[in-house]
């Protein structure tokens, strides 16, 4: 594995992290999630990412790791990077969502009672609240690394100028912002045309990509089609149109891929980390098998120049 230093800080992360947010709830095997993660840390993989409403059902996939961390990765909590979040809705009422102070100290408190931890290395809000002033957000952030709950803290979801006021507040307080975790792929470039990349760069955050293979768009799977059972039939991010709409750019894709030796998902990730400004790259695995696939990328990072002019000629 490949370790990235995060923006100008000193934390590295593996070039491919963990994302827990499907497939590791209390509605799925527990057996199964325990083989992921033991196999994921195995193959180098140090960073594990969750957000207190990942499940089903909410809080559950906190639990999961709570629970292996208790068993089969017991004694290895110091060789493990830790992040949860806090900003979409979790509880019933008006303190389950948001961006108050309240919420986000009483949902980390909940987090790591049911990661059984004492503090996690990252603690993102999830997103900005239209509702309650950034300052109170970034203060609660602050308030939680001083508190030693969290020893980093990073956004989610912030768009360019919000995050570049988020960063100013957090610089102003003392406990900089780490890290940016945002929606970053081949068909959503918005954090380099709107200019993100350059604010973390300003700030020295770096920038951790979720959904970077477009919900398994840029995958081998929907070449010939849907097949049966797939995420399209009950996902709400995910359609029947949105697989049409992209299908003739995917299959071009794909031959890129197979003219350079890669499959479409290793050529897709190894494109996001092209950009020495993302630290790291965010995949999900529903087998051992599925999470093998991804990352052997690390092994070799390069894409040569041509190729990625050639992938750009695609996009456009």
């Amino acid at each position: 594995m490949k370790y990235n230093k995060t923006g100008k800080w000193g934390l590295k992360l593996p070039a491919v992290s963990l994302g827990m947010w499907h497939n590791f709830g209390s509605e799925d095997s527990f057996s199964n999630a325990n083989k992921i993660l033991v196999h994921a840390f195995d193959k180098g993989i140090t960073h594990f990412d969750l957000a207190n409403n990942y499940g089903p059902i909410y809080g559950s996939a906190e639990e999961t790791l709570g629970k292996v961390l208790k068993g089969d990765l017991r004694g290895h909590r110091d060789e493990l990077v830790i992040s949860t979040k806090a900003g979409y809705d979790m509880w019933d009422g008006p303190y389950g969502d948001g961006g108050s102070r309240k919420y986000l100290i009483a949902s980390l408190n909940q987090s790591l009672k049911r990661m059984r931890l004492e503090y996690v290395d990252i603690f993102y809000h999830h997103r900005p609240d239209p509702e309650t002033p950034i300052e109170e957000s970034m203060m609660a952030l602050d308030q939680i690394v001083r508190s030693g709950k969290a020893l980093y803290v990073g956004i989610s979801n912030y768009h360019p100028q919000e995050a570049r006021e988020a960063m100013r507040i957090l610089k102003e307080l003392g406990t900089p912002c780490l890290i940016h975790q945002a929606k970053y792929n081949m068909f959503e470039r918005w954090v380099e045309t709107e200019g993100l990349l350059d604010v973390l760069e300003e700030y020295g955050a770096g920038l951790i990509a979720f959904s970077p293979l477009a919900q398994g768009l840029l995958t081998d799977r929907y070449l010939k089609g849907i097949p049966e059972g797939s995420r399209v039939t009950h996902s709400t991010f995910l359609t029947a149109e949105s697989v049409a709409e992209t299908l003739d750019v995917v299959k071009k894709l794909n031959n890129l891929a197979e003219k350079s030796h890669m499959t479409l998902s290793e050529l897709a990730l190894k494109w996001i980390l092209r950009d020495k400004r993302v630290t790291s790259v965010l995949v999900g695995a529903s087998s051992v098998e599925q999470l093998d696939k991804n990352i052997g990328i690390a092994e070799d990072l390069h894409l040569d120049a041509e190729l990625i002019a050639d992938i750009d000629k695609i996009l456009k």
